[in-house]
């Protein structure tokens, strides 16, 4: 059986489909991880970078972004996750070695074979 495991948040429209669209297809077994709640530790998102760059796991078009205006400086992505976790654009959605950011069901069907 195939583990995924989906970081997101309980409001994210995009973390709900990601979740729906692995329980449709049958024999995955998803771990979902509320990132307001227990946030990704610096070795996940490490692991997380091997796949994706940390700029893309940065939401900012989110309000926090903005309310922390980020876009007025220079920063270092890693910590800024770290500190803020609702800047992360969700859903990641990882396997094994490989991870996607954003909602990408081309991407999870060619992991999954179907």
């Amino acid at each position: 059986m195939i583990q995924i495991q989906i970081f997101g948040t309980k409001k994210c429209k995009d973390t709900a489909k990601a979740v729906r669209f692995f329980k449709e297809r049958g024999g995955v077994k998803i771990h979902q991880i509320d990132i307001l709640e227990k946030p990704i530790s610096k070795g996940e998102f490490n692991n997380i970078f091997r796949s994706v760059s940390p700029e893309e796991c940065i939401n900012r078009d989110s309000q926090a972004f903005e309310k922390l205006q980020l876009k007025y400086i220079q920063f270092n992505p890693l910590d800024k996750l770290l500190e803020h976790p609702e800047i992360t654009r969700t859903p990641i959605v990882r396997l094994e070695k490989n991870a996607t950011v954003g909602f990408q069901p081309d991407v999870w069907k060619k992991w999954i074979g179907r």
